[in-house]
């Protein structure tokens, strides 16, 4: 296995691969109903990665170092061979560390079929146990009692659980606490999300993201915790566990402290471009490779070239007043988050 760098010697240690560009949820920082209305022109099927350029793909990334492979969309659970391609993905690559993000809304039928599959975990969004604020930042998809339901079914399947809460000032503050009780007493964990400037739809301000030291500070009136280590280079969230039950809570505060100098993430859209930061303007296709009949080995040197001149840190150019690209960011719903 080869050990992939890039210019600030980052190493690439986790894909996060979006198998359908489609949702049935129109989340406000994701997929604004405004924008993604009913005449949206989704991806056709012929341009979307099948299964097996999917698996190619990851074989190389695998052989570069990729330890942690996530599937995301859209919703990947509108993909309907997801099962069968994480067997796949199980059985061919070598990465064994294979989880989902996904709004839990289709998990009571599938969560049972995507364990037997191989999935290891998996990540929910909910971002509000009140079924206003749910409806308003989900763009009046479903409920938060549909989410739950598939938190049941996945728990009841075995596999471990994470909860994403993204956290908006002026809309859903006030569900910080109340999501920390629900889910500190469930033992599962919560992360809280700074909400993001990602993607060009979302109309993203500053003044709206609740901060990390705000979430703490509402927690810490309620409940003692602690502060705990990275449990790897590259860990996205800081970790907090509470004293009284042991459960943990985590917050992704990529706005208020950046963590690019750590990022190990590429991201391939469901087109196969390759994105090598959230924040990208533009990403590399990679399907025009594989559709060529290009060789395992050739694909493999050529997304190392890719990585080895990587030197994106938008975060931090941002939170330090650096010149930031002006050409538009592509959309979080494009490349998973």
């Amino acid at each position: 296995m080869n050990r992939t760098t890039d210019k600030l010697d980052r190493p690439l240690r986790d894909l996060r691969i979006s198998v359908t560009d489609q949702c049935n949820f129109r989340c406000s920082y994701c997929m604004p109903k405004e924008i993604f209305g009913p005449d949206y022109a989704f991806l056709p099927k012929e341009l979307v990665l099948s299964n097996e350029e999917i698996v190619f793909a990851a074989r190389s990334f695998a052989a570069l170092g990729v330890k942690k492979l996530r599937l995301t969309g859209g919703e990947p659970l509108l993909r309907p061979d997801l099962s069968e391609l994480i067997s796949s993905l199980m059985a061919e690559t070598g990465i064994e560390d294979i989880s989902l993000t996904t709004n839990a809304s289709l998990l009571p039928r599938y969560a049972t079929k995507l364990k037997e599959a191989g999935l290891k975990r998996i990540n929910i969004s909910l971002d509000s146990l009140d079924k206003e604020r749910f409806a308003l930042m989900s763009g009046g998809r479903s409920s938060p009692e549909a989410v739950i339901r598939g938190i049941d079914a996945a728990e009841a399947a075995g596999l471990p659980i994470k909860v994403n809460m993204v956290a908006k000032l002026g809309v859903n503050e006030q569900d910080i606490l109340p999501m920390a009780s629900y889910f500190r007493e469930r033992k599962i964990t919560l992360r809280f999300i700074e909400f993001m400037d990602v993607g060009e739809t979302n109309a993203w301000k500053m003044d709206q993201v609740v901060p990390a030291k705000q979430i703490l500070e509402t927690i810490g009136r309620h409940y003692e915790f602690e502060a705990l280590e990275p449990s790897y280079r590259g860990e996205v969230a800081s970790r907090y566990r509470f004293k009284d039950t042991g459960s943990e809570f985590g917050i992704i505060n990529s706005i208020t402290n950046p963590f690019c100098g750590d990022c190990n993430r590429a991201r391939l859209s469901a087109e196969g471009k390759l994105y090598t930061c959230l924040f990208a303007t533009a990403g590399t296709d990679l399907k025009q490779h594989i559709r060529s009949g290009i060789s395992q080995a050739d694909f493999t040197q050529l997304v190392s070239k890719l990585w080895s001149i990587r030197e994106d840190q938008y975060s931090e150019d941002r939170s330090k007043g650096r010149p930031l690209k002006s050409n538009k960011k592509v959309e979080m719903s494009y490349i998973g988050g």
